[in-house]
């Protein structure tokens, strides 16, 4: 049985940091989701003038202000990419690939999708369509396999399918070199939209079609609504109250996922509520 967290916080962003920060100043097991260089954003920031106390500091500046930060406070970042999350009532089961993390409140600092669906992405979603290879490559054993890899991450998602599956055709999103099996067929095009051909899934591309078995989509982030099946949005981001709560109990969000304005500072002050929230509610918890 794997541990239970008091809170996950999926994003290392300005949210998720400052809501791990409050998590360890309240004595809460928490364990936070993202990348250790943390965002990218923040440090191709030129200048930033409204992130009180840190008069026209530049965006690196900045993020090695935050590194410090979490470094002195002793925080680690896990460096799994979360790709779905289930309410299970009494806590939350998060996927990362093959394995699973527990938590009894969660805080989603996810920022925003900035790669929209393509057409029929949604729809075949579960149905030929998924975002996590390693959970779903034993589907199609022997079968033929289209893999859109937005991130190098997705090479080793290529290579492990690719001894599962009869054929794997890999679609880089990005820029070589590449690292994966000679059996893979590499195609550099762009992907359009998804069909659904006679049961099997076409992958249109701008020029060339794949008809395969299943479809592969490796991104960066997941949009929320995706992330959480059952999470309320509204204008493209997570529905939330002043107090950061989802429609979802135990469930809270902060930062750019949540709506403009996408400040720094914003985003770091709502991380601050939400950790706040999640603390009351599992205090709340306990006294029941």
């Amino acid at each position: 049985m794997s541990e239970r967290y008091d809170i996950a916080i999926v994003g290392s962003g300005p949210a998720g940091l400052s809501a791990a920060l409050n998590a360890k100043i309240r004595n809460k097991s928490f364990i936070i989701f993202g990348n250790k260089n943390l965002s990218s954003k923040i440090e191709k920031a030129p200048g930033i003038n409204n992130y009180l106390g840190f008069p026209n500091i530049s965006g690196n500046d900045l993020k090695i202000k935050f590194q410090e930060h979490i470094k002195e406070m002793e925080i680690e970042i896990a460096e799994y990419r979360i790709d779905s999350i289930y309410a299970m009532g009494s806590h939350f089961v998060l996927m990362s690939n093959d394995k699973s993390f527990e938590a009894t409140s969660i805080i989603l600092a996810t920022g925003i999708e900035y790669t929209k669906p393509l057409v029929g992405e949604l729809e075949f979603l579960g149905r030929g369509v998924s975002y996590c290879a390693t959970c779903d490559a034993n589907f199609y054993k022997k079968k033929r396999v289209a893999i859109l890899g937005y991130n190098k991450e997705a090479e080793r998602d290529a290579n492990y399918v690719s001894e599962i599956a009869s054929e794997v055709y890999y679609v880089p999103m990005y820029k070589e070199p590449y690292n994966i099996n000679d059996s893979i067929t590499i195609i550099k095009d762009k992907p359009k939209k998804i069909l659904n051909e006679s049961n099997n899934r076409t992958l249109v591309l701008e020029n060339n079609e794949i008809e395969v078995d299943g479809i592969f989509i490796i991104k960066d982030s997941i949009s929320p609504a995706q992330l959480v099946p059952g999470l309320l949005i509204e204008d493209d981001h997570i529905s939330v109250d002043r107090y950061m709560k989802t429609n979802i109990k135990g469930c809270f969000a902060a930062g750019d996922c949540v709506g403009k304005p996408y400040q720094y500072i914003k985003a770091a002050g709502e991380g601050n509520i939400a950790s706040l929230s999640a603390v009351k509610y599992l205090d709340e918890l306990k006294k029941k």
